[in-house]
């Protein structure tokens, strides 16, 4: 039995998930809300006390990307990590510029501000972060993305481990009421409808504003 440990809502619990979809693997999620409120036994499932985890029968695994390239070498079909060794590596690098990247501002300068912050921690949203946030630090990070998309995807004209990495952090980005301008991104605005309308997202984003009430 695998089982998915974290909250659906985490761009990195839903990069897991996706892959899991994308690979037509069954799976249940078990949710875990790191902090007072996480199990006893947390820190022996994820050491660093972050979410996901993940359970293989008797096999446990902690952060996305360990458990994504776990998940391509158990079930290898369809390819989510390249052959080529230089898409290989790409499609890396963009699963990196989204966890270590691009979260810092879209998750916690916009994301947490205006989501996480009022609706679980009961704090107000400041505003002058989210404004210098959308104003000061998006931009750059869309115009890399705008000009590394050559097709549909961003590594091979297929979707990678680093399409799921950058898309997911877009669907947060989304929940916060901020979107590409297609005006100025249009390559990256049809990308991320492109990709957020595979079944493998969709999924998880109706879940998550049925659950959470996000985009209401």
């Amino acid at each position: 039995m695998r089982i998915v440990y974290g909250v659906s809502a985490s761009p990195f619990v839903r990069k897991v998930r996706v892959a899991l979809a994308e690979k037509k693997l069954d799976y249940t999620i078990e949710p875990v809300f790191p902090g007072p409120q996480e199990p006893p036994d947390w820190r022996k499932i994820s050491p660093l006390g972050k979410v996901p985890a993940f359970r293989d029968g008797d096999r446990v695994l902690a952060d996305s990307s360990v458990i994504c390239a776990y998940l391509e070498r158990t079930a290898p079909e369809p390819r989510l990590y390249p052959q080529d060794p230089y898409d290989y590596a790409r499609a890396l690098w963009f699963e990196e510029y989204a966890d270590g990247g691009v979260v810092a501002v879209f998750g916690a300068k916009i994301f947490f501000q205006r989501v996480v912050g009022p609706r679980f921690f009961n704090q107000p949203t400041d505003e002058s972060v989210v404004k210098n946030a959308i104003e000061n630090e998006v931009p750059p990070l869309l115009d890399y993305l705008e000009g590394e998309l050559k097709g549909d995807y961003l590594v091979g004209n297929v979707l990678t481990i680093g399409d799921i990495g950058v898309a997911s952090q877009f669907v947060n980005l989304g929940y916060a009421g901020v979107t590409p301008d297609p005006k100025k991104w249009p390559k990256l605005a049809a990308y991320v409808k492109r990709v957020h309308e595979r079944p493998s997202f969709a999924a998880c984003i109706k879940e998550e504003k049925e659950q959470f009430g996000f985009g209401v």
